[in-house]
């Protein structure tokens, strides 16, 4: 909601003192009349008491430190039949923010795919030095605050750099270089044997097309509130949106309720996760067909073709470590299953069994020894995973892969 907000201020221009537009362009799909106007004011305060500190990413503009907040106020009027919302942002952050000769004009369309604190961050400063090609070099616990969006304290005081690395610095640059319109690469310059200070390299991408601005629709309140009914939170249903879009949620939704409804192999215990696992299968998915319709087009070189095997060499090794925690996660959640419910399903995977032709040496294994022996074990992980955690359980997304292989790269141990 404040990225459409702001996405309006800047093409109204830095010139007014307060902002003005209808409700319904920023958000649709709402009952004015009822409980919904308190979803937006909740949004509105968390805007006006959410403090903002604005530290300068470059050394030559001089020391430089603001407080304040998202938005200085807000208003809800009504005039004429229609919801007004009036809104004004503090003189400090509304020069950053709408002027673009200070503060880069970012694609707000990009910034809503990205999820990490770090990975956003990171991705406005370097977008401020495209044309530079290198952030300005800080001591590496300038940095600690900026992409970690902690305070200066004793939490970070003890952190160390290996750690910040690991945790910040490496999925910040994997998810911008994996979804937006810029390169990005660490700069570690040491005192001695010790890393002291750090910058970053900045590389447009050559094949990007992306639209200077891409334009934001405002955010649809009728999929919140439908996911609302399901049990879940209007926090996390808006987090589903503006990760995958609102007409995959919708779509998800059905299915959530559909299962719901039958209730099998037992009532649903959590339905974000149910919705979130089912998204991101089908996220990646697509992304999936994507890639093969990209290597197919590009792959007439041989030199092209062997990096392609490599690629997917890697990537199916992510794919299986992220596969293997997946079954041990619904491995665990059938030892807490109770007795009579591992019984009942049980009983329908031997039936399962029996009417896919499976090994009869399997379904008298599943009779006699139960599903947690060795050679039937998988088939009812697999079997139980599908209707617990939907058809696409073991089906991981983008960004799992890269998390995966972000831990991967730091163990000193790789699987193979």
């Amino acid at each position: 909601m404040y990225n459409v907000m702001l996405d309006m201020s800047q093409d109204i221009g830095i010139d007014k003192d307060v902002y003005c537009v209808p409700l319904a362009s920023i958000v649709t799909g709402i009952d004015y009349g009822s409980n919904d106007m308190e979803l937006i004011k909740k949004h509105l305060r968390s805007m006006a008491s959410t403090s903002v500190e604005w530290n300068s990413p470059t050394t030559g503009e001089g020391p430089k430190w603001t407080v304040c907040t998202l938005i200085s106020h807000a208003t809800l009027t009504k005039e004429r039949g229609q919801i007004w919302v009036e809104w004004s942002y503090a003189k400090p952050i509304k020069q950053e923010l709408l002027e673009p000769s200070v503060f880069a004009r970012l694609s707000l369309g990009m910034l809503s795919q990205m999820h990490t604190y770090g990975g956003i961050a990171l991705y406005e400063i370097c977008s401020r030095y495209r044309a530079i090609g290198r952030t300005s070099r800080q001591e590496w616990r300038w940095w600690l605050p900026v992409l970690t969006g902690q305070p200066n304290g004793e939490r970070l005081a003890k952190m160390e750099y290996r750690f910040f690395k690991r945790d910040s610095i490496k999925p910040a640059i994997a998810e911008i270089n994996a979804i937006t319109d810029i390169e990005v690469e660490l700069v570690e310059h040491k005192t001695g044997k010790n890393i002291s200070e750090i910058q970053f390299v900045v590389k447009p991408k050559a094949q990007a097309t992306l639209p200077l601005k891409a334009k934001i629709k405002p955010i649809d309140m009728a999929t919140v509130n439908r996911a609302i009914k399901t049990g879940i939170s209007d926090e996390k249903a808006e987090e589903l949106i503006n990760q995958f879009g609102a007409a995959a949620v919708t779509e998800g939704l059905e299915t959530l309720e559909k299962r719901i409804e039958s209730s099998f192999p037992e009532p649903v215990r959590d339905a974000y996760r149910y919705l979130k696992v089912r998204l991101e299968g089908d996220h990646l998915q697509k992304a999936a067909e994507q890639q093969q319709t990209s290597e197919t087009v590009e792959s007439g070189s041989r030199e092209v073709q062997v990096d392609t095997k490599k690629e997917n060499a890697v990537k199916a090794s992510w794919q299986e470590e992220w596969l293997r925690r997946q079954r041990n996660k619904a491995a665990q959640m059938l030892r807490e299953l109770q007795p009579d419910v591992i019984n009942d399903l049980s009983k329908q995977l031997i039936d399962h069994m029996v009417n896919t032709k499976a090994h009869p040496s399997l379904v008298k294994r599943m009779q006699t020894s139960g599903w947690d022996h060795n050679l039937v074990r998988h088939i009812m992980i697999d079997y139980f995973a599908k209707a617990a955690m939907g058809e696409t359980w073991d089906k991981p997304t983008t960004e799992q892969l890269l998390e995966i292989a972000s831990q991967m790269a730091d163990s000193p141990v790789q699987r193979t």
